[in-house]
């Protein structure tokens, strides 16, 4: 019988740690507590979680460095926890690699729909090349993309965005992570290049592009798709 998956909880205040594993736990995770930054990394090595949910304010060091550390050597998702609720800091921390940002406080139902998004993302990344929202299949071993069982022309930008944000399915993208991966270094203050090429893909594959469901904006920060 397969395990359920590993989840490591840095988070240094012990009521949100309470809170966050009787959630999870309820649900059939797994959950270890680390309390500090030196000893979560600690933990990540050891233990191997399949997802981290990660506080920014803990006491020995900033979740940042955490973060930056993980990131060296390990691309499980993680899920920022953070009373910060600053625009720049979400930003920074999903530039250095977060997959998503959670701002404190936070309810159940999102907090769990946040991790079975990251899970899923990591599920596609390792096991299958398919990726379905709404009507749309993007198969990226043949690199196909149907809409209700017949082709979908896109260019060859409008494709690399759109297989860029299925293999991170979930997760959200910030301007500069979509700029650099798409465009190179020297296009990261051309932020109107993604909206451009988002608006091509909604009127593609949105039902209603000019409310779509699945290619969604989050105002200042990026892009996520939601299968």
């Amino acid at each position: 019988m397969t395990s359920q998956p590993l989840i490591l909880l840095v988070e240094d205040e012990a009521g949100i740690r309470r809170f966050v594993r009787s959630a999870l736990e309820a649900e059939g995770y797994r959950v270890h507590e680390s309390e500090q930054c030196a000893r979560g990394l600690t933990d990540a090595a050891s233990r191997r979680p399949e997802l981290v949910l990660l506080d920014l304010g803990l006491p020995d060091a900033d979740g940042m460095v955490f973060l930056r550390e993980f990131r060296a050597w390990s691309q499980a998702p993680v899920i920022v926890l953070s009373a910060r609720k600053e625009e720049a800091a979400k930003v920074s921390a999903l530039d250095l690699g977060a997959d998503d940002y959670l701002t404190k406080p936070f309810g159940v139902a999102e907090l769990l729909a946040r991790v079975r998004a990251a899970l899923r993302r990591r599920k596609t990344g390792e096991q299958g090349s398919v990726v379905r929202f709404g009507d749309v299949v993007l198969d990226m071993g043949k690199r196909s993309v149907d809409r209700g069982g017949a082709a979908v022309h896109l260019t060859l930008m409008e494709y690399r965005l759109l297989e860029l944000l299925a293999r991170h399915a979930g997760a959200l993208l910030t301007h500069r992570r979509l700029l650099q991966e798409l465009w190179g270094p020297n296009a990261l203050d051309n932020e109107h290049y993604v909206r451009v090429y988002m608006g091509r893909l909604r009127h593609k594959l949105e039902e209603q592009p000019a409310r779509p469901r699945h290619l969604l904006t989050e105002s200042g920060a990026g892009y996520r798709l939601v299968p």
